[in-house]
């Protein structure tokens, strides 16, 4: 087995931990927004608790370090297909899928980094990949465009929940895996539907030029989810699906299998 495979599947599963703490956080604090002793929090504001905790600074920097895992890894994913996505028009939308994923966790890497002051510039200073693209191009067209990106990752994880295709890659007997796909199938729906719901903040704020200000994120995502009916049960059902989905991220940390071809 060559070094950097397994140097590259270590820092993988790392980044699947470190998802998994990002996703656990923001989770737990849904369930206590909903009972009204907190509030919402996004990705950045998760990592914001974490540097808030006793020795935060050095859980940061381990997070930062199992961020950067999970970047490489996500962008190994997309460019060698190595988990078989292959090129038909689901196999793309995955793989746009995971370079989206790929920056999105560069940036939250580069401001836990900011906010820990491993990294010149202020806190604020690292915007989403959305808001950085959709500076590139300043125009609504952006903002629906990824959109439908957004709308076909939820899609991905729903069909991924659905037709159990998250047992393809996991490494796990059949007892664990009857533990596990509960787990695995609420916290990929909830998410799923986390993806949609930011595909349609983006729409409407596109739809309407970005006139709500700024691009929508999970903290958003759950506090829409809160302002509709029976949202504090709506709230309750998603932060549990978002725990789950956290949870769901510390078994791939432990059983999934990191495909490497020997090209890389």
């Amino acid at each position: 087995m060559n070094l950097h495979h397994n140097t590259i599947r270590y820092l993988a599963k790392a980044g699947y931990f470190s998802r998994g703490v990002v996703y656990l956080v923001i989770g737990v604090f849904a369930l206590l927004a909903a009972i009204g002793s907190g509030e919402n929090k996004s990705a950045k504001d998760a990592l914001s608790t974490v540097l808030s905790q006793p020795f935060g600074t050095v859980m940061i920097v381990v997070l930062i370090a199992g961020l950067a895992g999970y970047v490489l890894w996500r962008l190994i994913q997309a460019i060698f297909d190595t988990d078989g996505h292959g090129r038909t028009l689901k196999g793309f939308t995955i793989r746009v899928g995971l370079l989206v994923s790929a920056g999105t966790y560069a940036t939250l890497a580069l401001y836990a980094g900011s906010r820990a002051g491993l990294f010149s510039g202020g806190a604020d200073s690292q915007g989403s990949t959305a808001e950085f693209i959709a500076a590139s191009v300043g125009d609504s067209w952006m903002a629906l465009g990824l959109a439908a990106i957004l709308f076909g990752i939820g899609a991905a994880h729903v069909w991924k929940a659905v037709r159990r295709k998250y047992a393809d890659h996991f490494d796990a007997d059949r007892q664990t895996m009857r533990f596990l796909d509960p787990i695995a199938f609420i916290g990929l729906i909830a998410r799923g539907l986390v993806f949609f719901i930011l595909s349609f903040l983006l729409v409407y704020r596109g739809l309407t030029a970005g006139e709500d200000g700024g691009t929508p994120d999970i903290g958003d995502a759950m506090n829409f989810v809160e302002s509709l009916p029976f949202g504090t049960t709506l709230l309750i059902a998603m932060g549990a699906g978002i725990v789950l989905f956290a949870l769901y991220s510390f078994s791939e940390a432990i059983w999934r299998r990191i495909n490497l071809h020997a090209s890389i």
